[in-house]
């Protein structure tokens, strides 16, 4: 998906010149036949305002099919004549697209938008199709995808392309569509790699290959160029003919697996130890605070130059949402005079909102120019980023601070609930105060510039300084309350917002291959096919590209190298291994993890897991009914976060009671007694009738205190917490009949 597009490496250089035009630029389409590179053409060239041509082999000669050679002079021609080109042949392979990466030498920029539908979506869109150009449709283009599916190639950067984009179904196609569309003459979009899988996750090899991650024992890898060869012959489909080698001996597998180009990130929301830690930012009081922009662009470069040094590999990105921003050209101009290294700091123009999504600039941090109550509402980024992250970014900032005084800055990890860092993988938010220097505006300085530019100065500063803390940190397992090894064993599991202390450990998050349900994903030796419909297929890519912080990775490691960890479990199997919650909600409150790698949730589950979910649950139920022994007057529930925080599936086993100092605020007593928990036993009867669970969003979490037995309202959790140990209302009928409830009636 778009959500999960990573970047290799992203740069904006710094022209100088306004009104200078940018590189034309050759996009080099890539599909099966269907796939939709024509429509795709279409429709940029509908909306884009940048002068474009449209080099088709299926109608290079005349409106009838052509060669090679005509499309590389029709595409040179119009080069020449100012145009950018799309090249829309299927160039399935790397030696289909070589020529065409000479087309204008260095004075072009070179893309490739590779539309990796599934084989099957393909063909049926070829069968259906009337009047094709090619003349390809009917049974006569549904073999020739079968016959391409194998030879397909998906493109790297070292075959000589400035940027990739992936598209893996119609949101991601239709978000291309904006992106190349919108360019003016003079845009140009980052270098780099965008929207390919991440390695673990499944990825199409024609109609008949899938896999899942790369297998250490260098037999496969998960590189795109990796794919099904069949026996030698060759098919001529109106480009030129395609040769088909045996297989790909061990050699060549080896060196395929080391050339992987792909920065492996994580997306939609947090990052791997492997992506670029990005800051985007706005310039701050410019805009309803009226600073001057001259001497603030003046201070924005002085201040980058200053930190630049700090951050290592690290980026910053100043963002204005208007083409024309005359902030944006001023800090550019002056940037490139100091020969600032373009690819540390370069300026973008975008919503600072939906960088990753809209533009394909992952930024993992991102700062907002903030009111000093630390409020939503007013106007411009400070409401755009509020309404964008959700109700989370509130309470998580009110954690951290309820004012900011001008000139400083607050750092507020974004929870996970929070549809910013889903949708745009943000991990971080640093509120920022400036100088107001607007009459109508509270505080105002009255043209004091010397003070006025003091104030600036400090709120770069802390902003920088922010940014860096999480740099320096990055690649640590800064594990948050419940991510933390205790002496008395256990971690706790964290809610989207947490509250409680926070603790750094150095993170070794290295995958290996699972050894259980291995039908999950191909076994390339045994040479053993399966057709996977399209829907299964694209809600599998969707559950497989969530993004996790850094912190959020402890209950993975612990599932992945139980070894390490000794101290902290429990009871260990091949499927699954418990241990004790560190931060228990209740007098009993057990984890049970499954140890196969690529589970992250429970939203990454589907029919095929009901075996392991019930040995969890029935291990899960062993300890209940072990607790029970201990103390009849407990009772138990079973079940998982519709939502969970830390990565890896893992079951709770917690008693009723709720008798504990760590459940301290609403999003804790909530997370247990709303929707929000799914109980073990309805989850595995979902997943049996329908294969799939019904997930509840973190909306539960805001719901009113109720008492878990009596439903009767409270106002805080003190008064909550009195009410409960002494409240002996019988449990819910639907919890009692159900099975979702243990207790020592059932069992004793």
């Amino acid at each position: 998906m778009m959500e999960s597009m990573e970047i290799d490496r992203e740069k904006a250089p710094f022209t100088g010149e306004e009104n200078k035009e940018t590189k034309p630029i050759v996009v080099v389409l890539v599909g099966l036949p269907g796939s939709g590179k024509s429509t795709f053409s279409d429709e940029v060239m509908r909306i884009s305002s940048r002068p474009w041509a449209r080099v088709c082999q299926d109608t290079i000669n005349n409106g009838k099919s052509g060669t090679k050679i005509q499309c590389l002079s029709v595409a040179a021609t119009a080069l020449k004549d100012g145009k950018s080109v799309f090249i829309d042949r299927c160039n399935i392979d790397r030696e289909q697209r070589a020529d065409f990466l000479k087309l204008g030498g260095q004075q072009t920029e070179k893309h490739a938008v590779v539309l990796d539908h599934p084989a099957k979506l393909c063909i049926s869109r070829s069968v259906k199709r009337t009047g094709h150009e090619g003349n390809l449709q009917g049974g006569k283009a549904a073999a020739v995808v079968n016959q391409m599916v194998p030879k397909k190639e998906l493109p790297k950067l070292s075959e000589g392309f400035d940027r990739i984009t992936f598209c893996h179904d119609e949101r991601d196609v239709k978000e291309a569509v904006n992106v190349y569309g919108s360019l003016s003459p003079l845009d140009s979009l980052p270098s780099g790699c965008f929207g390919q899988k991440k390695s673990d996750a499944k990825i199409q090899l024609g109609i008949m290959k899938f896999l899942k991650k790369v297998d250490p024992s260098g037999n496969a890898g998960s590189d795109p160029t990796v794919r099904q060869k069949c026996s030698p012959n060759k098919l001529s489909v109106g480009e030129d003919t395609v040769l088909q080698r045996s297989k790909m001996d061990s050699a060549a597998l080896e060196k395929v697996g080391k050339s992987n180009e792909l920065d492996i990130t994580s997306t939609s929301g947090a990052n791997s130890a492997n992506s670029i830690p990005t800051l985007a930012f706005p310039s701050i009081s410019t805009a309803d605070f009226q600073f001057n922009l001259e001497k603030a662009s003046d201070i924005i470069v002085e201040k980058v130059e200053e930190f630049i040094g700090r951050i290592g590999k690290a980026r910053l990105v100043l963002v204005d949402l208007s083409q024309g921003s005359k902030i944006l050209s001023l800090v550019k101009t002056k940037a490139a005079q100091k020969n600032i290294d373009s690819n540390k700091f370069f300026t973008f123009v975008g919503d600072i909102t939906r960088l990753h999504s809209q533009r394909g600039l992952h930024c993992n941090v991102i700062a907002n120019a903030a009111n000093w109550r630390l409020k939503p509402g007013g106007g411009g980024v400070n409401a755009a980023i509020f309404k964008a992250a959700g109700s989370a970014l509130e309470i998580a900032t009110k954690e951290k601070a309820v004012s900011l005084s001008p000139g400083k800055s607050v750092v507020v990890p974004l929870p996970s609930s929070s549809p910013l860092f889903a949708r745009e993988g943000v991990t971080h938010v640093i509120h920022v105060l400036g100088p107001n220097m607007n009459p109508m505006r509270p505080d105002c300085l009255k043209d004091d510039y010397v003070q006025g530019c003091k104030i600036l100065r400090e709120a770069y500063s802390s902003l920088f300084e922010g940014f860096v803390s999480i740099v320096r940190s990055h690649g640590v397992a800064s594990i948050h309350n419940s991510g933390r090894p205790l002496e008395s064993g256990g971690f706790q599991e964290v809610i989207p917002t947490n509250d409680d202390q926070k603790a750094k450990r150095e993170a070794d998050y290295e995958s290996e291959r699972s050894k259980k349900y291995k039908g999950l994903r191909l076994d390339l030796k045994s040479g053993a096919s399966s057709l996977m419909d399209e829907e299964k297929i694209q809600d599998k890519s969707v559950n497989m590209t969530k993004s996790w912080a850094s912190w959020a990775q402890a209950l993975h490691d612990v599932a992945m190298h139980p070894n390490k960890h000794k101290n902290v479990i429990l009871e260990i199997s091949d499927d699954v291994l418990v241990m004790n919650d560190a931060y228990p909600k209740a007098q009993r409150h057990l984890l049970v993890l499954a140890r196969v790698d690529g589970l992250d949730s429970i939203a990454d589950i589907c029919r095929e897991h009901v075996p392991l979910l019930k040995t969890m649950h029935a291990v899960g139920l062993k300890w209940a009914v072990k607790f029970l022994n201990e103390n009849k007057s407990l009772s138990f529930r079973l079940g998982y976060h519709s939502v969970p925080s830390m990565r890896q599936l893992h079951l709770h086993v917690i008693s009723q009671d709720f008798d504990s100092i760590h459940l301290k605020n609403k999003k804790h007593w909530n997370s247990f007694t709303t929707p929000f928990f799914l109980d073990s036993v309805v989850v595995i009867k979902e997943l049996e009738d329908v294969g799939r669970v019904t997930l509840k969003d973190d909306k539960c979490l805001a719901m009113e205190l109720r008492c878990h037995r009596c439903r009767s309202a409270h106002p805080n959790i003190p008064r909550l917490k009195s009410h409960i140990s002494s409240c002996q209302a019988p449990f819910s009928a639907d919890l009692l009949q159900n099975g979702r409830l243990v207790s020592s009636t059932d069992f004793l």
